[in-house]
C-alpha cells in the first residue's frame, strides 16, 4: 500500500463533496501536470490511502482521508471541447491524461501548513518543500503514521 496527498480547491471539489459522492467514489479529473498524472497512471493502486488537502483557499490544509477506489483510466474531460480541461492533442486512441477514482473515508479537523511545519517528523514531507506546487505527492509511510495517529487521532 502507498500513501498520497491530493490537493483540491474546495470551491471546485471539497472533502464535503467527496463525502456526498457515491460509495464507489468520484473521479479525480482535470490533473494537467505530467508528474501528477504519472503518479496516478503508473503508481496508484486500489486501496492506497490519501490525505485530502484543501488548497488555494483562505485556510489550506489536510481536511480529510480518502482512498483510491479505481485504478487509472483516461480522463474524459480531455476529449470534451466544452470542458476547461479539453486537450486538442488528446485522442481516445492515444489519451494524454488519466484519473483515478477516490472514495471518502472521513473528514478530519483542518490541519494547516503552520501546524505541519512545527513537527520535526514531517520536515522531509514533499508538501512542505519550498516551491512544491504539485497537486499529487507521495507521502512517506512514517509521515502518514505520524499525521494519522498523532495529529488527526
Amino acid at each position: 500500500m502507498q500513501y498520497w496527498l491530493m490537493k483540491s480547491e474546495p470551491d471546485e471539489f471539497s472533502i464535503d463533496d467527496l463525502a456526498r459522492a457515491q460509495r464507489s467514489g468520484s473521479a479525480w479529473f482535470g490533473v494537467r501536470n505530467y508528474q501528477a498524472r504519472n503518479f496516478m497512471r503508473d503508481q496508484m493502486q486500489i486501496g492506497d490511502q490519501i490525505l485530502f488537502y484543501h488548497s488555494s483557499c483562505p485556510e489550506p490544509g489536510i481536511a480529510g482521508l480518502a482512498e483510491v477506489s479505481a485504478e487509472a483510466y483516461p480522463d474524459d474531460t480531455q476529449f470534451d471541447p466544452k470542458s476547461k480541461y479539453y486537450d486538442v492533442k488528446a485522442t481516445r486512441a492515444d489519451p494524454r491524461w488519466f484519473n483515478v477514482d477516490v472514495r471518502f473515508i472521513r473528514k478530519t479537523r483542518l490541519l494547516g501548513l503552520p501546524e505541519l511545519r512545527k513537527h520535526k517528523a514531517l520536515a522531509g514531507m514533499r508538501l512542505l518543500a519550498r516551491g512544491n506546487r504539485l497537486s499529487i505527492t507521495p507521502v512517506d509511510p512514517g509521515e502518514w503514521k505520524y499525521i494519522t495517529t498523532k495529529l488527526l487521532k
